[in-house]
């Protein structure tokens, strides 16, 4: 892998940036300075420093988001903003969203480069608990015990049964709107929306809250993304190995 493009993925900086840096003599490979960003490393033998600093290389990324609304879960599109828009860090060009969120819906957005570990949290053997909180409005009530049960049994909509799923009632406000907290474990095409639709209910604020052992980090404001902690990736990574058992 050529040095620049090695500093580029580690975060350091564009490629233009980084090609600065080594011509300023900021670099070591082994300890001894580079001056030429076409120089090759090996990421598993070379020790990579810049001013001082050993610079380690990961193949693969993961980053949180707290998704804003009005911008697409999609790694690209010719008319709206994308999810990968909002990233202005060096990141592989294989990085995707797992899953996806509507496009007015915001909080946890888990993306990586992780092919393998994506499959494992999406695929609907896994049965991955995704967390929400939702504001829902009702012409003529509130969302009561009666809801709950009927989440906790297993919604039919027009073309599946829903899997059982945990409605929490967290307030009642005025004009039948009702503060809620829904977790499902599955993911279909605007499942909670249909799920309260079938029940009389308009979702007028959606939020995910966390999906599988991840729970959005609430320094996190809308728009903005930051890599996981080592912690939570051994998180995801026990998890998806329990899946797989």
């Amino acid at each position: 892998m050529r040095l620049d493009k090695y500093l580029s993925h580690c975060g350091v900086g564009t490629r233009k940036k980084v090609k600065k840096h080594i011509t300023q003599k900021r670099v070591t490979i082994n300890g001894n300075t580079s001056i030429d960003p076409g120089t090759q490393v090996d990421p598993d033998r070379d020790v990579v420093c810049m001013d001082g600093r050993e610079i380690h290389y990961e193949q693969y990324v993961y980053l949180m988001m707290n998704k804003p609304s009005g911008v697409i879960t999609a790694t690209e599109d010719v008319k709206d903003r994308t999810v990968l828009d909002l990233i202005d860090l060096p990141v592989p060009k294989d990085l995707a969203p797992v899953g996806r969120l509507d496009k007015d819906t915001v909080g946890l957005l888990l993306l990586t480069n992780d092919g393998a570990l994506a499959h494992r949290l999406l695929a609907p053997r896994s049965h991955v608990d995704k967390t929400y909180f939702a504001i829902v409005s009702g012409e003529d009530r509130h969302v009561d015990e009666t809801d709950v049960k009927a989440f906790k049994k297993g919604l039919e909509l027009s073309d599946f049964t829903c899997m059982p799923a945990e409605l929490l009632i967290v307030e009642k406000k005025p004009d039948h709107i009702t503060e809620t907290r829904v977790t499902i474990r599955e993911g279909k095409f605007h499942q909670i929306k249909r799920m309260f639709a079938a029940r009389g209910f308009t979702v007028t604020y959606l939020k995910r809250e966390s999906m599988g052992p991840i729970t959005l980090d609430p320094a996190l404001s809308e728009g903005t993304y930051r890599m996981l902690t080592e912690d939570e990736k051994g998180l995801i990574a026990q998890d998806t190995e329990n899946m797989v058992e």
